[in-house]
């Protein structure tokens, strides 16, 4: 695979086929085993390094491989569609909301030492933003971290944190100005996980079982100073810049799970009979069909023009509006397809194991995760100036 910043269609070819290649034989058979044990083996990410999957889109100097943003949208959306898992996705990659804060604001030194080795699947890295009082609201945090010598000593609580148990370094938001209490005060700072004072409990989802999720808490927690991102009082933006990758990510992954819903449903109504004909030879489970694909296609070409875009150094007011409500038809082309999959399917769909299924009860947090509907709406018309 091409290493420059160009990837040719050859390049681009061969990188989907590996993808999935990678999501039927190492992920998709294992699932649902992975649902009911409640984590990914730890293997995984050593996989998917060897690939150069977890280091797609960063510098070659940190171990990645530097991808525009429509080749990784691509693996995104091939790995969703054929490895069928949302909790897969979130644990294997959360680096890639913890880390790009420290790729665009982060010294030459933090990165060396934070990125490589979670590239090479030894070390896990996730984002600390919400806390117990909010989620969207991120200028209401309240985790402080005061100055004292050339130490922080951080205090707090951080709720919902994917791969919270078991990641090594945590991106994580707090407030340095506390005297502060708007966006103005707040700082990022990436945190060693096996600092004293940091405990950890699991928490129990609808959906995403083999992610692990976790309330942390910050009793005292010193962290040098040194590892501060950028300058005190700089971290909202980074935070607000750090939204936007994530959502295209999500709005591709969402696509992905469409997908996989699609093909289930429509291979159960080529296979599974009812009143002597296939299902498929029924006007109504066609026209199911024609409405996934829909929703669907109109969900590619969207994904598509924005990744076009920022690639195109294109990442303004227009493509940020564009992007929270890509969001929004993107999970919602996911909820349309779930549900018409799990009905197509009937008992069937119903029952552990499919896809639809599993897809069904992960559709809530790919709507709420990254930036809620109803928050994505008002973004979009600020953006717009409405």
């Amino acid at each position: 695979m091409n290493t420059s910043h160009t990837f040719t269609t050859e390049d681009r070819k061969a990188l989907i086929d590996t993808v999935q290649r990678f999501a039927t034989q190492a992920i998709a058979p294992h699932v649902s085993a992975w649902d009911e044990a409640g984590e990914l083996p730890r293997g995984l990410y050593h996989q998917a390094a060897e690939l150069g999957l977890l280091g797609l889109g960063y510098p070659e100097a940190l171990g990645g491989t530097p991808a525009p943003w429509s080749v990784r949208n691509a693996m995104s959306q091939t790995l969703a569609r054929f490895g069928g898992s949302g909790g897969v996705m979130a644990s294997l990659f959360t680096h890639n909301i913890g880390l790009p804060p420290v790729l665009a604001h982060g010294t030459p030194e933090q990165q060396a030492e934070i990125i490589p080795p979670v590239l090479r699947g030894e070390q896990i890295a996730a984002l600390g933003i919400t806390e117990p009082g909010g989620g969207s609201d991120v200028a209401a945090l309240r985790t402080t971290a005061r100055l004292e010598g050339n130490e922080y000593v951080i205090d707090g609580e951080k709720v919902f944190i994917t791969s919270g148990m078991r990641c090594d370094w945590i991106t994580l938001a707090v407030r340095t100005d506390l005297n502060s209490k708007g966006a103005s005060g707040i700082s990022m700072i990436v945190v060693p996980c096996n600092t004293p004072g940091i405990s950890r409990s699991k928490l129990h989802k609808m959906g995403w079982h083999c992610s692990d999720t976790a309330h942390l808490r910050f009793d005292g927690v010193r962290v040098p100073a040194r590892l501060r991102l950028g300058a005190e009082g700089a971290g909202f933006r980074m935070i607000m810049g750090n939204f936007n990758g994530e959502r295209l990510a999500m709005s591709a992954m969402a696509l992905g799970f469409a997908q996989a819903c699609y093909d289930e449903a429509l291979a159960w109504a080529r296979q599974r009979s009812t009143f002597g004909a296939p299902l498929i030879e029924r006007q109504v489970i066609r026209h199911k069909l024609m409405d996934m694909q829909m929703r669907i296609q109109s969900t590619q070409a969207w994904v598509d023009a924005l990744g076009a875009r920022v690639d195109g150094g294109d990442a303004g007011a227009d493509w940020v509006a564009n992007v929270c409500l890509l969001k929004n038809h993107a999970t919602q082309t996911m909820q349309h397809c779930a549900d018409a999959a799990v009905q197509m399917l009937g008992a069937m769909g119903y029952m552990r194991g499919t896809v639809s299924e599993r897809v069904y009860r992960e559709v809530k947090v790919m709507m709420i995760g990254g930036g809620a509907e109803e928050i994505m709406k008002e973004l979009a018309a600020r953006q717009w100036d409405l």
